[in-house]
């Protein structure tokens, strides 16, 4: 069965990820999900203006 959560490294740099953690915890989420939650907008509104994107080979 594939493993539908794909996991990925983040280089970032530790102050803006310590304020990125404390918008995160105000939102009620953690790091994870606010990052996830970002991912999905941005993918939407590319999509909004460029059309639906195929990752079907």
């Amino acid at each position: 069965m594939e493993d539908k959560l794909l996991r990925y490294t983040l280089r970032v740099d530790r102050k803006l990820f310590q304020k990125f953690r404390y918008v995160a915890e105000f939102e009620g989420r953690s790091a994870n999900k606010e990052i996830e939650q970002f991912i999905k907008r941005h993918v939407a509104e590319f999509e909004k203006n460029h059309g639906e994107i195929n990752t079907e080979n």
